[in-house]
């Protein structure tokens, strides 16, 4: 088999750099075999505000603008419905916070998305005494739902391989790159933390950070916006939300833990006083990087093999973006930003 592209691992990272390939009449083969889990715990918000300082998202303006049709075309070609449209309200704890509300509302980068008052709805099960922020032009995309409906795509178009890609195997002597029985110009790692075991780029900067969510049953809470304070609680219908999310830095593996589970029960306790029951629990590692940006670029020495990951907790805002961005460098030579080249970390 001759392609033009091996994608190695379908995240968000592969499922968008696909279909950069695919608008472009490349060919591909996606290599999947089920080793990582961050989408699990990914909570699928594109929000270009952090919520904790009322500061903007790095590079929002821009990955909204690219995301956001991106979603509907896959929702088109897919059947689905993946993008909920969803405000976030932001529960004030304090008199400061909301004059810090007022503030970041006029800065002209966030005044599109920040409403200049305080919602000060009661919403029965919620202490409130502050009021909310409320954040507009926000959402949700199931990305569980959405990879796993783009796998079966995938399958009738016999472009995915459910196995482990053996890194040893390849085979660099010539200007292309072989791999068994298949031929490539290109392979674009898209491991997430499993680029720790990858040989070419394992040397890059990314850590692991475990998370945990929980899901509920709570009929009586009947509210229809996502609510961010100690934790986030995202209405998933059905009087289903999703509770989330810890960080765990020591322990690497995808396995749910008691300890987690208390942490984010004791904390939704704080929220909320209506009687619900959990009735999921899933956890994931996320891949990293210390400076917050993605790990974008090509191998030092080997010009065939190229990475795209470290995409955090936003992927689903940054992963359309920096796959063009990855296209555009790869076929048509526009350098990369440095903020998410990988030779960054070789200055």
């Amino acid at each position: 088999m001759k392609v033009d592209y091996i994608i190695v691992g379908l995240g968000l990272a592969g499922l968008a750099f696909s279909r950069e390939l695919t608008k472009h009449n490349k060919t591909f083969i996606v290599f999947e075999d089920n080793s990582q889990h961050s989408s699990k715990v990914a909570g699928g918000m594109y929000n270009p505000v952090v919520l904790k300082r009322f500061t903007p998202v790095w590079d929002a303006e821009t990955q909204l603008e690219k995301a956001l049709p991106f979603y509907q075309e896959l929702e088109e070609l897919l059947g689905g419905t993946y993008d909920y449209k969803v405000d976030i309200f932001r529960l004030f704890t304090s008199i400061e916070e909301q004059n810090n509300w007022f503030v970041a509302s006029d800065n002209p980068v966030l005044s599109d998305y920040l409403i200049p008052k305080v919602v000060t709805n009661k919403y029965y099960g919620i202490d409130s005494p502050f009021g909310y922020g409320n954040v507009t032009k926000t959402g949700r995309v199931d990305t569980l739902t959405l990879l796993n409906d783009y796998r079966k795509y995938l399958e009738k178009e016999n472009l995915i391989i459910y196995d482990k890609f053996d890194h040893e195997a390849i085979n660099l002597e010539n200007e292309d790159v072989e791999y068994k029985d298949i031929t490539a110009t290109k392979v674009v790692f898209c491991e997430g933390f499993g680029i720790k075991k990858n040989p070419f780029f394992k040397t890059l900067p990314m850590e692991e950070a475990k998370g945990e969510m929980i899901t509920i049953h709570a009929p009586e809470l009947e509210i229809d916006f996502v609510l961010k304070s100690a934790v986030f609680i995202m209405p998933l219908g059905d009087d289903l939300y999703k509770i989330g999310a810890t960080f765990n830095w020591d322990d690497t593996t995808s396995t749910p833990t008691e300890k987690a589970k208390n942490e984010l029960i004791n904390k939704l306790n704080t929220i909320i006083n209506v009687p619900y029951k959990v009735v999921g629990h899933v956890a994931g590692i996320r891949p990293t990087v210390r400076d917050r940006r993605p790990l974008i670029g090509v191998h030092n020495k080997y010009s065939q093999l190229i990475v795209l990951n470290g995409l955090g907790t936003r992927g689903v805002m940054i992963a359309p973006t920096v796959a063009a961005e990855l296209y555009d460098h790869l076929e048509n030579g526009l350098e990369l930003r440095k903020e998410i080249n990988i030779n960054r970390f070789n200055d």
